[in-house]
């Protein structure tokens, strides 16, 4: 099976069996003393690499949660729910933050402004322009669009510059651990979002957001994780850390943690950086456009194929306009039945890359009798 699907389910490391029987066998050593190891020794652990992977000058800004969607609701808890509130995003943004806008935007004092992506060419000077036109509490868009695997022209430039009273906030979720970011400009500026389950390859369930130094922000929906360093002096008082802990929540599993952990070990013995596998997955896209080139494929060419950048601005992988959902729906089982698997949105076919393609794959098995 040629896995193609590579941005929806990352294959993971063999490390990662080997981590998941150690989270089990701490936890069943260790009982509710687990705690003290996981924060005090893994969660550091963890925001050090992902720190050392985006340039961020304090690991201890980075909040985890089990998925992307808790952390910016979080944050979308802190602004007060009796003001205005007006935010600027694009109209490419994922289902969970899409569909949270439109139960939020049922509130009258709630009003969203959607930026459409295309083209792509003008996307960052009209996004720059409304951000600095209107009076916006929040912006949010995408470093790299799911539905196509754009990246946002600008977007960090656009983070840099923004109007001192907006919170900026950049969902990386198709960015880390796939292309080289470099957050260090921004760091103070904006918050990032992404999580293992992508590139990574360490699966669901371990997500984070880096959360600018100094932030005030008192987010209504919290709990006993943030306030976790000082249970033995609870005052009754609702009070917030200085840290990620300000954006922390409660319960949840840790074996992606044990996971994430053993794959950045494992990338470091190895010497796999971020910057060697986008350049790997790069020379594997310029192949299957030369396959496909040659191929005369129908759906799968350039035509169909929707990009900006391909060699500075484009994610890790390929998405194709197949005009209607069922054309779609039958390429992709048409590539099933070659032993291809991809994935789709709707009328959109998407073929991923990853470092687990071997360096002389071709892909002349995805395009079939028209290779």
């Amino acid at each position: 099976m040629l896995h193609m699907a590579c941005h929806s389910h990352h294959y993971w490391p063999d490390v990662t069996l080997e981590a998941v029987q150690q989270y089990w066998q701490d936890a069943a050593l260790l009982a509710d003393d687990k705690w003290g190891p996981i924060f005090q020794e893994k969660i550091p652990a963890w925001q050090s690499a992902v720190a050392r992977a985006l340039n961020l000058p304090d690991a201890s800004q980075i909040a985890i949660a089990p998925n992307t969607h808790e952390l910016v609701y979080r944050l979308l808890s802190a602004f007060p729910i009796d003001k205005p509130l007006q935010i600027l995003t694009t109209d490419g943004e994922f289902y969970s933050f899409t569909r949270q806008l439109q139960r939020l935007e049922e509130l009258p004092n709630i009003q969203v402004t959607r930026i459409p992506k295309h083209p792509f060419s003008t996307l960052a000077e009209r996004f720059e322009r409304e951000l600095h036109t209107g009076n916006y509490q929040l912006a949010y868009a995408s470093l790299v669009f799911f539905d196509s695997g754009v990246v946002f022209p600008e977007l960090i430039r656009i983070a840099e510059r923004k109007p001192t009273q907006a919170q900026f906030v950049i969902d990386g979720y198709h960015g880390f651990f796939a292309r080289p970011i470099d957050l260090s400009s921004i760091a103070d500026k904006a918050f990032f979002t992404a999580g293992s389950y992508k590139y990574l390859g360490a699966g669901e369930g371990m997500c984070f957001m880096s959360i600018p130094r100094h932030c005030t922000l008192r987010p209504l929906n919290t709990g006993w994780f943030a306030e976790i360093a000082e249970l033995e002096n609870c005052s009754g008082s609702v009070s917030y850390g200085d840290n990620w802990l300000r954006f922390a929540g409660a319960t949840m599993d840790y074996s992606c943690l044990y996971k994430g952990l053993a794959i950045f070990e494992l990338f470091r013995r190895e010497g796999i950086t971020v910057e060697k596998i986008h350049n790997y997955v790069l020379a594997a896209q310029q192949r299957f456009l030369r396959t496909m080139d040659s191929a005369g494929h129908p759906f799968l060419n350039r035509e169909h194929l929707i990009h900006h950048d391909l060699e500075h601005g484009h994610g890790h992988f390929f998405t194709f306009d197949c005009h209607s959902a069922e054309n779609a729906e039958k390429l992709q089982s048409e590539l099933k039945a070659r032993a291809v698997l991809c994935d789709r949105r709707q009328q959109l076919l998407r073929l991923g890359f990853a470092i687990y393609h071997d360096r002389e794959e071709t892909y002349q098995q995805v395009f079939g009798s028209y290779e």
